[in-house]
């Protein structure tokens, strides 16, 4: 059975760092990309940042460039999102996703198949 399980959310003033884990287990994610999205009350679910587990190359969405950095530990099969420079904007909770998804698919969430159930971010002003 397939378990992603965030963790590292939590409450932090503007312009902090605050790092995200993610820990995958369950299956092989060989060939898999990982993403992260989240969703903030009342907005629709949107696209922070995915990596491919095979080669780990990045790819970042609007929300976090110049300021978000995916990675991944093959050894403890962690993704982990580093959050910098962080805004009340960012509040919101945060998903772990991973699919077979293609280079021109990695924004959309219809395309991972495997969802954690989310860490809260709370950004103060």
């Amino acid at each position: 059975q397939v378990q992603l399980v965030e963790s590292g959310g939590g409450l932090v003033q503007a312009g902090s760092t605050l790092k995200l884990s993610c820990s995958a287990s369950g299956r092989t994610f060989s060939g898999y990309s990982m993403g992260w999205f989240r969703q903030a009350p009342g907005k629709e679910r949107e696209f922070v940042a995915a990596i491919r587990w095979n080669d780990n190359s990045p790819w970042n969405g609007d929300v976090g460039k110049g300021r978000f950095i995916i990675a991944i530990d093959h050894a403890k099969n962690m993704v982990y999102l580093n959050m910098n420079k962080l805004k009340p904007d960012d509040t919101a909770v945060y998903y772990c996703a991973a699919g077979l998804v293609g280079d021109t698919g990695l924004e959309s969430d219809r395309n991972y198949l495997y969802w954690g159930k989310g860490t809260q971010v709370t950004v103060s002003s």
